[in-house]
């Protein structure tokens, strides 16, 4: 009789070692992200919040350890793709992480797609990239939702005509063409659409022209880090003594570099997902502790994309007891998730894997001594309008 029951307990034994081994082995989580080149300060934000979420919420997670393996991609998309197939190949990466910029998420795509491998864009907002592959998830935000707020705001605030200036690539274009949209819905028009080189770009040429254009506004969109410079050169030539409002997209009054920038961006309104101004009791500690663990650092909508990022990566492998049943119940697990964020409530639409969020209009003020983008409107829950086209 003994007998009978030899197998079913030696195969109960096996599937007991198994499991044991596989819950002992770390989840890693890939991070590629431009820690040197011109986009240094993304990389440097989203480590540094991937990093925070960590300490906060510990390195397990039902049952398993978190290991983060950071890669320095300098911005080159060659770079992220040798990166990604190195990660998934080699370390084994349950999940690639962060991409910078719209051409590093894109040039990662294709190997997330063949290794059913989710992939967490924590930074890059062109519109298009979740459709580049079905593993694509976004924490950021998309430059459409943030261009087609601030084409509804300027007309209604006297600015009939005005003139785009925006980095040439993926995010400009969006920005470009969504504003431009808005503008002339709102019965308002772009005099003039201008396109600065992604690489080494010098905004003088260009803002000298939009000084003879002489609009009511100046619509801009660079890529995080590169506000400082246009601000610097806009007030240099006058244009705001001209009469010339600057407006945007958030990136142009970065919160990490607002202070640098002077006493005259006061006043400059962009639209956006996130300020380090935000007034929620969760952003308050969100700001400090960052601030605390990065020698006073201000965290900007970077470090909100890499922090949310994470805690969807951590409630997925929750729900999954671990990462069961691979990178589909991961990315299923991603879906649909609601939360509150430093920023204000999101989802992570389940149809198309994008961040619905609020979009707010910012003006820079003087708070404590410090420069801020202090939020006075908002416009709920807006899904990317890239997504409806």
């Amino acid at each position: 009789m003994k007998t009978r029951f030899i197998f079913p307990l030696v195969a109960l034994a096996v599937s007991f070692s198994v499991n044991s081994v596989w819950a002992q082995e770390a989840f890693k989580i890939g991070l590629i992200l431009p820690m040197t080149g011109p986009s240094a300060s993304t990389g440097k934000q989203i480590e540094a919040a991937a990093r925070l979420y960590m300490a906060q919420n510990g390195s397990t997670v039902a049952g398993r350890k978190i290991e983060l393996v950071i890669k320095d991609d300098g911005g080159v998309p060659d770079a992220t793709k040798r990166m990604a197939q190195e990660l998934v190949v080699n370390e084994k990466v349950g999940v690639l992480s962060g991409f910078g910029l719209t051409p590093l998420a894109l040039a990662t795509a294709p190997i997330a797609t063949q290794s059913k491998t989710p992939m967490v864009v924590m930074a890059a907002a062109t519109s298009s990239i979740t459709e580049a592959s079905p593993f694509i998830v976004r924490t950021s935000f998309t430059l459409p939702q943030c261009a087609v707020a601030m084409g509804d705001w300027a007309p209604k605030n006297g600015m009939k005509r005005v003139v785009t200036l925006v980095t040439d690539y993926g995010p400009g274009i969006d920005a470009e063409r969504y504003f431009k949209e808005r503008m002339l819905l709102n019965s308002a028009q772009v005099v003039e659409s201008l396109r600065v080189p992604l690489r080494n770009p010098d905004f003088a040429p260009f803002l000298q022209k939009v000084r003879d254009l002489k609009p009511d506004a100046l619509f801009v969109f660079v890529p995080s880090g590169t506000g400082a410079a246009v601000m610097k050169q806009f007030l240099e030539r006058g244009m705001d003594k001209a009469g010339i409002k600057l407006i945007g997209t958030g990136d142009l009054t970065d919160d990490d570099q607002l202070n640098d920038m002077g006493e005259g961006a006061l006043g400059v309104v962009t639209s956006h997902h996130y300020s380090a101004a935000h007034p929620s009791a969760l952003n308050k500690k969100f700001v400090d502790a960052f601030k605390k663990a990065n020698n006073g650092l201000r965290p900007n909508f970077m470090a909100v994309g890499g922090y949310d990022g994470m805690r969807v990566i951590y409630e997925a492998l929750k729900n999954t007891k671990g990462g069961q049943g691979g990178g589909e119940a991961m990315l299923a697990a991603m879906k649909g998730q609601i939360f509150e964020s430093p920023r204000g409530q999101i989802y992570i639409d389940a149809q198309t894997r994008d961040v619905v969020q609020n979009i707010y209009l910012r003006k820079v003020e003087k708070k404590d001594g410090e420069l801020y983008n202090v939020e006075f409107d908002v416009i709920k829950d807006m899904k990317d309008p890239g997504k409806a086209k």
